[in-house]
Formats: structure tokens, sequence, C-alpha cells
């Protein structure tokens, strides 16, 4: 029996899905896509008999019925996911249903927005010295969030945040931010529809960024990157490329001292 194959497309240029990901999507039979946040661009890597379906528009047992009758008929099913679905992408419920009826399944990962919008901002999301980890979370809205995870919360860590599902919120989400600590002149970035054609741009702080975004006319489809490594004002080196540093692949270098 052929197994489904849900593919991670990647945030948004075309260019961006995996060659594995291409390779199974141009072989495709039966497309299931996110039409609500896929660039249509990506379906142009499928031939011309494959049945289109937009996820949007289904809910997920009509999703089920179409890829296990696609399954039943011996065709090659995939699921086209916006991004990676590893990020809030309702995946696990889809896998479970597949499960349950016995549908064997393999997923191909890809570029999240998360990835896209450092690329686009080109900013490294860890520094030495700034912060070591990265946050990635989303505020409460008709999908509740566990208190212990509230943005208060975690904005406690100071660590890099990167906000999905936020910009509705954004207003509520710097207050957040503030009451977990963060300084009012915290850098922030939001990145509208990483690496589409029409992505935007927006920085500013944590005081000034709300009204900068809405100026933007930015309402949706957008990430918030919040702390230090977006602007730092210095920060230590790596030791992995410190010539006085020995790793297991190089003898680091004795300083000469006079």
């Amino acid at each position: 029996m052929n197994k489904v194959v849900i593919i991670g497309a990647g945030s948004g240029d075309s260019e961006l899905i995996t060659l594995k990901g291409k390779r199974y999507l141009e072989q495709a039979d039966v497309i299931v896509y996110t039409g609500s946040l896929l660039n249509p661009e990506y379906l142009k890597y499928a031939k011309s008999t494959a049945k289109l379906h937009d996820s949007a528009k289904m809910g997920l047992p009509e999703m089920l019925n179409v890829m296990s009758e696609g399954i039943k008929a011996g065709k090659n099913v995939v699921r086209l996911h916006d991004g990676d679905p590893s990020f809030y992408g309702a995946i696990q419920e889809l896998m479970d249903g597949l499960d349950r009826e016995g549908i064997e399944y393999f997923r191909i990962p890809g570029i999240s927005c998360l990835l896209g919008g450092a690329a686009a901002l080109n900013r490294e999301l860890t520094l030495p010295d700034i912060s070591q980890t990265v946050i990635i979370t989303r505020p409460e809205g008709r999908t509740p969030v566990p208190e212990a995870e509230s943005i208060s919360k975690l904005a406690q860590h100071q660590a890099t945040m990167v906000i999905f599902l936020g910009i509705p919120h954004i207003a509520k989400v710097m207050v957040e931010l503030q009451k977990g600590g963060y300084p009012k002149d915290t850098p922030v970035s939001v990145v509208y529809k990483a690496t589409w054609p029409e992505q935007k741009i927006v920085t500013g702080t944590i005081v000034d960024i709300v009204e900068k975004v809405r100026a933007a006319g930015i309402t949706e489809t957008a990430l918030i990157f919040v702390g230090k490594v977006m602007n730092p004002k210095a920060y230590d080196l790596s030791k992995l490329y410190d010539p006085t540093f020995t790793t297991g692949f190089r003898k680091g270098e004795e300083l000469n001292v006079p």
C-alpha cells in the first residue's frame, strides 16, 4: 500500500522546497494543500492530472476521506503544508486519524517561516553572552494557552522570543512582554510573509512597534521576533572560530604576550 507523504513546502519562496519534497510533489496524484497560507507557486510543481484539494475549505473528516480514498485507489497522496507543520500545523490530529485508518505516512520537513524570517532579517537568533535560547510561542486566542506558558511568564527568561499568530493581539503581547521584564527599549522585528514576494519587515522596540505595524497595514501572517539579538550593541565572539581555542579539528594558537 502507498503511504501518504506529508511535505513541509517552505516559508513562501517556491524555490525553498526541499529537493525531496519537490520530487514527491511532482509524483503526486492527489494533493491536499493549505490554500489559506501556501504560496500557490508551489503548485506549479504538480502534474496537470493531479487532483487538488484546498484544505482551507475542508474539515478533518473530509481531508481524511480524500486521503483514504486516494490510497485505496493506489494513488500517490500528498499533504502539502506551508512552512514546516511541526509548528502550529494541526498535523498531529491528521496523523492520528491516518493511524486509526491503518494508513501509513511519513514526513518531509520544510523551512519554517521562523527560519525564513530570521534569514530575511539577517539575524542570528542565538549570540554568546546575549541569548542562547529561542522560545517559540503564541498568545492566547481562540486556542487556549497554558498559564505557565503565558507571554509574561516566558518573558521572564529574557531569551530570544519568536511569537507566532500574534499580530492580531500585538498590543496586548507588548504589554505582556513588559510585565515579564523585557525593558521598553528591547528590539522587536516583525516579518510579514517571510520570503514571499510581498514580504515586509518592520523594526522598532516594545513601545513603538505596535504603531509601526499598524502604519504598515500588517494585520496577519507575520512573525514577531523579540530580544537583544535583533539589534545587539555588543556580543562575545564564538569560541568555535577563536584561533586560540582548541577543538577536535584544530589546535589553538598560543598568544604571544610581550
